[in-house]
């Protein structure tokens, strides 16, 4: 997910897609480029996708995060990324490929869904505003844009069971960007509030640990309902976990979640 002004978006490759333009696509065991995707390739993961991968192994967070991620400070950038670890073979394949294919498709990251299509945000500093777009972008070697299935951006989705992905991944979107600001000061990217925003939203278990075995609840007065739904439900947890760090980092007030 990348946030584009009008300035950069002529820098990218690519077409970009109105709602309603058409693309050919259709991926299949029977092209010869089949999983040449799954390789040579920096795969950035969001929080769903984390959540959704560490579920699908029957694994905490935690334990996703040190053995199948790397975790990197690009320069310019205030908040880590999180990349899937790629296999130690000569062509750096993703360490789910298997000889048929993506061991864990069904959990598969919200990228590997929209394949070849990008999504976006394009923001326009005006007016303050950002909407999401769609980009068409495969690489010269993929052999599906040129068969005959024509697709809408919303039909791929749909397709690919993206929507709540997309969804997903624009509400973190909206957060990411306020890192675009330095809001660390003289603790730095590798301060503890630093850790605590980055476990809040990539280590839920552990958040859930912090929240429910520590002062926290001493600390930050939260509707009960919340609490209900953040106790059993990683979705709600991470939505909670966002809200939290606007409140942490930014002193943004968000429903339902106040300091004592």
């Amino acid at each position: 997910m990348k946030y584009l002004d009008p300035e950069s978006i002529n820098q990218f490759s690519g077409i970009l897609l109105e709602a309603d333009d058409r693309f050919s696509f259709r991926c299949h065991s029977g092209l010869s480029c089949f999983n040449q995707c799954c390789r040579n390739l920096n795969l950035f993961l969001y929080p769903y996708d984390v959540l959704r991968l560490k579920e699908s192994l029957q694994i905490p967070s935690g334990q996703f995060l040190d053995h199948y991620v790397d975790v990197v400070l690009r320069e310019g950038n205030f908040f880590p990324e999180v990349l899937l670890k790629m296999d130690q073979d000569e062509h750096r394949s993703c360490i789910f490929l298997s000889e048929q294919g993506c061991s864990i498709y069904e959990s598969r990251p919200h990228t590997c869904r929209l394949y070849p299509m990008e999504q976006g945000f394009f923001f326009d500093s005006k007016t303050n505003q950002a909407r999401l777009i769609h980009l068409f972008r495969p690489p010269a070697f993929c052999l599906g844009q040129y068969e005959n299935q024509r697709l809408t951006p919303l039909d791929w989705m749909v397709d690919q069971n993206a929507t709540v992905y997309s969804e997903m991944t624009s509400y973190w979107a909206g957060i990411k960007r306020l890192f675009q600001i330095d809001p660390w000061g003289s603790e730095g990217p590798a301060g503890p509030k630093a850790k605590m925003a980055f476990m809040a939203v990539y280590n839920i278990d552990r958040f859930r640990d912090f929240i429910f075995n520590s002062s926290f609840l001493k600390r930050y007065r939260i509707k009960s309902s919340i609490i209900d739904r953040i106790r059993k439900n990683d979705v709600e947890l991470m939505k909670f976990g966002c809200s939290w760090i606007k409140l942490y980092l930014w002193g943004i007030q968000t429903t339902g979640i106040n300091l004592r």
